[in-house]
């Protein structure tokens, strides 16, 4: 049995180097950018209108004349007209070129348009006024983000304005959530006195949708033989595999003895921690990576918080999140193991401020509901007092 630190330790060492694939645009939300981008040209690429209104020479209005013969409209997406009369205007709109021997642009709730003349009653009109100056957000050549940096809205919009209908970005593991034990049903079926639907496979299903992964879900039975058979040919087009049960000591718990088949290296089967005392790590012989979790729902869904999700985030190049927080209510705890307890968080002077949440055991998925992390307490301490502070680690819908 190991500790904690060199579980993940473990876990983030044995993380292979993620490969590069180019996606579409639409397909890029929440991705990892594996490449830079560049300005293509300048950001605007031209002296743009930022408000609907006339363009003037500021010199003209501020030697007193207050009048301008509208002289045309320049719209937005039309090239640009140019001003041939220093008196003269021309109507202007929003994203519109600036045109030509014009330097300010005066709103339209700060004048009159009549027959054909504009009269301003603005109190000044200064140059440059209400004009996007071309290359202020950057110039042709610059680099706008940077490789690594998750693909946000904001980042799909930056990669649009610079042409990029394609980009590269770190390619996901291909991922089977495989659930084991003769008691389990589909989630539609009445389960009989001695069964119970199938939730843990689901809601790690549901986490990595929340990380823009797809998964494939598949039920092991309590039978050797067909375990072998079934996740030999699950392994043919997975890369990972996130096991739920049947990794602990009881008489029907096949995994451990089905994965030694298939020629597992286990790097640890047993972390001093509680809950997920007997969780399973390790890898096949052509890089695939196995994660087995103990079955109650609260331990499946600890093990994956702790190890499965760093190690994603690794593999997607993206920074660990670390976080401390203060204990809210003291607790002991005997056993000498380092106990994870689901807390509520708010935010109270600056930090972090941690609430245990009551709960029956490993096995109350119920106690997950109001939570929103998960706060470490070490093995080395029984008692836990109020305004402690300890590792806390965000759920991703906490963030």
């Amino acid at each position: 049995m190991i500790s904690v630190e060199e579980a993940l330790r473990l876990v983030l060492a044995h993380c292979p180097t993620p490969t590069t694939e180019f996606i579409l645009l639409a397909e890029a939300t929440g991705r990892t950018l594996a490449q830079d981008v560049f300005a293509d040209r300048d950001l605007p690429p031209f002296d743009r209108v930022t408000m609907d209104g006339i363009a003037v020479q500021a010199e003209i209005f501020q030697q007193g004349i207050r009048e301008f013969t509208v002289a045309g409209v320049q719209a937005a997406g039309a090239p640009a007209l140019s001003l041939q009369d220093s008196s003269h205007c021309l109507e202007v709109m929003t994203g519109a070129v600036l045109p030509g021997n014009t330097n300010a642009v005066v709103p339209y709730e700060q004048c009159d348009i009549k027959d054909g003349t504009a009269t301003v009653h603005a109190l000044e009109v200064r140059l440059g006024q209400n004009i996007h100056r071309q290359g202020t957000d950057a110039t042709a050549g610059d680099t706008l983000v940077k490789k690594g940096n998750s693909i946000t809205p904001a980042v799909v919009g930056i990669l649009a304005s610079v042409g990029l209908a394609e980009v590269e970005a770190l390619r996901q593991p291909t991922i089977a959530i495989c659930s084991t034990g003769d008691e389990l049903v589909d989630v539609d079926q009445t389960p009989l006195p001695h069964q119970i639907r199938k939730s843990n496979v689901h809601m790690l299903a549901a986490e990595l949708q929340a990380e823009n992964i797809k998964t494939n879900l598949f039920h092991l039975p309590d039978e050797p033989e067909a375990m072998f058979t079934a996740l030999r040919e699950i392994l043919k087009s997975h890369e990972v595999l996130l096991l739920s049960g049947a990794v602990s000591k009881g008489k029907f718990d096949f995994l451990p003895q089905v994965l030694a088949r298939l020629q597992l290296n286990l790097v640890f089967h047993s972390i001093a921690q509680k809950p997920g005392k007997p969780m399973l790590f390790g890898t096949l012989p052509d890089g695939k990576t196995v994660f087995g979790f103990p079955g109650n729902p609260v331990s499946t869904f600890v093990c994956y918080q702790l190890y499965f999700r760093p190690w994603l985030q690794q593999h997607q190049g993206l920074p660990a999140k670390k976080a401390t927080g203060v204990l809210a209510e003291s607790i002991s705890f005997k056993p000498n193991l380092t106990y994870h307890v689901p807390v509520t968080l708010s935010l109270e002077n600056g930090m972090l401020n941690a609430r245990p949440i009551q709960g029956s055991g490993s096995g109350d998925l119920t106690s997950l509901l109001p939570a929103q992390g998960l706060l470490s307490l070490p093995s080395d301490k029984v008692e836990f007092l109020a305004g402690e502070r300890f590792p806390v680690t965000l759920f991703s819908f906490a963030l």
